[in-house]
C-alpha cells in the first residue's frame, strides 16, 4: 500500500481535486472571519467554550453518569461500547430484536469510524445515507474527504455524472435539478425505514437529550420518521447543562461554515410521549470509547476537546493540497494527524503526525483553541522513542546533537558542510540536488548556500582587526 508520502504525490498532481478544493477552501476561510468579526465578543465566547470543553473533559465520568441517569429517565435506553465492535454488536442486536429491514442515516463520522454500515449490509439490511454529501460517497463506493463536506473533493460536474449513472439525470443537469434527484430518491427512503441511525453533535448531561446540527433536514427525517432512533455519541461529546450547549453552538456553525447558527439544530429529548402525533417509539443512545479513554488518560487528553467543525482543515496547508484521503483516515486534516493516533495506537499511524508544518493555523482557527502543535511535537517525540523514526534520520540527529554540544566538532563539521556544498549541482548560488535521503528536500526547492564563514568565525576576525 502507498505510504503517505506517495498518496500525497499522487493527491498533489490530480489536477481535478486540486481544483475542487480550491473552489471550497477560501470560502470556508472567508466565512468563518466573517462570522466572527460579526460577533460581538467573539474571542471571549471561544474562551468561554474552551473553559466548558475543558471542565467537561476534567470531569467526563461524572457527566456521562449524570447523561445516563437523565436519558433513562425520559424513556431513552442506553448502552456502553467499549470499542467499535462492541457498537456495531448493540447496533445490530437492536435492529434484529425489532424486526428492522431498512435504516436511514444522518450524518455521523463515529459510524465511519467503526465501520458500521459494512457490519448492517453484511447482516442483510438496507442502508440508506441521506446526508447529501454521504449519499454522493455511498453511491460512488467512495469515502468522505472533510468532516463536515464529505464530498469536498468532487466537482459538481463529477456529481452529475455520478447522478446520470445511477439516477438517470441529465449529465449537464445543474445544482438544482442534482437536489431535486437526491431529493426524490430519498423521499421514499425516509417513509419505508424501520430504523435511523444518527450520530450526536453533542449530548446533554443535564438533559438526556441529543444534539443534532444540519443544513438539510434530513437528521429530523431520521430521527422522527422511523419508529426506531439511534443515536452513537462518541463519550467525549457531551455539553453538561443547555447553557454550556448554547455557547458550543456559537462557535460551532461560525467556525464550520461561516453560519451564525446552522439550518437545523434538533435537540431530541426520549421517544414519543403519548399526547406527541410524530416521533420514534424507541430512542437508544449507544455510548462510543473506542480508544477515547486511552487519550483521556495520556498527553493528548486536549484533543477530546474537539467540537469537529473542520475549521483546522480548511485553513491548514497540508490539507488544502492534497485533501482528505490522502491520510488514509477517517479523521483527515490536523485534527485527524492528533485524533486518530491518540484513540487507534501510535503504531498503525506513525507517519500521520508528520502530516503537518507546525504553522499554527490550526490553532488560531479552533474554536476551543485546542494546540495542536503541542501534540504533534509529542506524537513525534514518542514515534523516535518506540523506533519509529527513519534509521538515516536517527543516527543524523545523533551526529548533529554529538556536534551541536563540542564546539570544536561542530565548527570542523561546519567547514567540511561548506567544502562539499560545492559538489552538489548548483545554480546562482543555490544547491539543487542534495545527496541520499536529504534529496527530498531539493526535489520541490533549492537549498540555500552555507555561508563562506560562520558568525563565531567573522566575530573573532573583526575583533582582531
Amino acid at each position: 500500500m502507498p505510504d503517505l508520502n506517495q498518496r500525497a504525490s499522487i493527491a498533489l498532481q490530480d489536477a481535478t481535486l486540486q481544483q475542487a478544493l480550491n473552489r471550497t477552501m477560501e470560502h470556508f476561510v472567508q466565512g468563518r472571519l466573517q462570522a466572527f468579526a460579526a460577533l460581538p465578543h467573539g474571542e471571549a465566547l471561544r474562551d468561554q467554550a474552551r473553559r466548558i470543553r475543558a471542565h467537561t473533559i476534567a470531569h467526563l465520568d461524572e457527566h456521562l453518569l449524570a447523561l445516563e441517569r437523565s436519558a433513562q429517565a425520559n424513556g431513552t435506553q442506553v448502552h456502553w461500547a467499549a470499542d467499535a465492535a462492541a457498537a456495531r454488536k448493540i447496533v445490530l442486536k437492536i435492529a434484529r430484536e425489532n424486526d428492522v429491514r431498512r435504516i436511514v442515516k444522518s450524518k455521523s463520522m463515529l459510524t465511519e469510524e467503526i465501520e458500521l454500515n459494512a457490519t448492517l449490509e453484511r447482516a442483510g439490511l438496507d442502508v440508506l445515507e441521506t446526508d447529501l454529501g454521504e449519499f454522493i460517497v455511498q453511491l460512488a463506493h467512495d469515502h468522505p474527504s472533510h468532516i463536515i463536506a464529505p464530498v469536498v473533493h468532487w466537482r459538481v460536474e463529477d456529481v452529475a455524472k455520478l447522478f446520470h449513472q445511477h439516477l438517470g439525470s441529465p449529465l449537464d443537469a445543474d445544482i438544482p435539478q442534482l437536489l431535486a434527484t437526491a431529493r426524490s430518491a430519498l423521499r421514499e427512503g425516509f417513509l419505508q425505514a424501520d430504523m435511523g441511525v444518527s450520530g450526536a453533535n453533542f449530548a446533554v448531561a443535564e438533559t438526556g437529550s441529543v444534539v443534532l446540527v444540519t443544513n438539510e433536514g434530513n437528521g429530523r427525517f431520521v430521527t422522527t420518521t422511523p419508529r426506531i432512533h439511534v443515536a452513537l455519541v462518541g463519550i467525549e461529546r457531551i455539553a453538561p447543562t443547555l447553557r454550556d450547549l448554547g455557547t458550543l453552538l456559537q462557535v460551532l456553525a461560525r467556525s464550520a461554515t461561516g453560519q451564525a447558527l446552522s439550518v437545523y439544530t434538533s435537540i431530541i429529548t426520549g421517544p414519543r410521549r403519548s399526547i406527541e402525533e410524530d416521533g420514534p417509539e424507541q430512542v437508544h443512545i449507544i455510548l462510543v470509547d473506542n480508544g477515547r479513554t486511552r487519550a483521556l488518560a495520556g498527553d493528548l487528553a486536549e484533543i477530546l476537546y474537539c467540537i469537529r467543525c473542520g475549521a483546522c482543515l480548511n485553513v491548514c496547508p497540508v490539507y488544502h493540497n492534497i485533501g482528505g484521503h490522502a491520510y488514509d483516515s477517517v479523521y483527515p486534516g490536523p485534527i485527524g494527524i492528533v485524533v486518530t493516533p491518540a484513540i487507534g495506537g501510535l503504531a498503525p499511524w506513525r507517519e500521520l503526525p508528520q502530516a503537518s508544518t507546525l504553522c499554527g493555523a490550526c490553532v488560531e482557527a479552533c474554536p476551543v483553541r485546542i494546540d495542536i502543535p503541542r501534540m504533534l511535537l509529542k506524537l513525534r517525540a514518542q514515534s523516535v522513542a518506540e523506533g519509529y523514526a527513519p534509521g538515516w534520520l536517527q543516527k543524523g540527529v545523533r551526529l548533529y546533537a554529538r556536534a551541536a554540544t563540542h564546539p570544536r566538532l561542530f565548527r570542523w563539521a561546519a567547514r567540511l558542510a561548506r567544502i562539499a556544498q560545492w559538489f552538489a549541482p548548483r545554480s546562482q548560488g543555490w544547491s539543487r540536488r542534495l545527496p541520499g535521503p536529504l534529496a527530498a528536500w531539493t526535489k520541490t526547492r533549492a537549498f540555500p548556500p552555507l555561508a563562506g564563514a560562520s558568525f563565531s568565525e567573522q566575530w573573532e576576525k573583526r575583533s582582531h582587526q
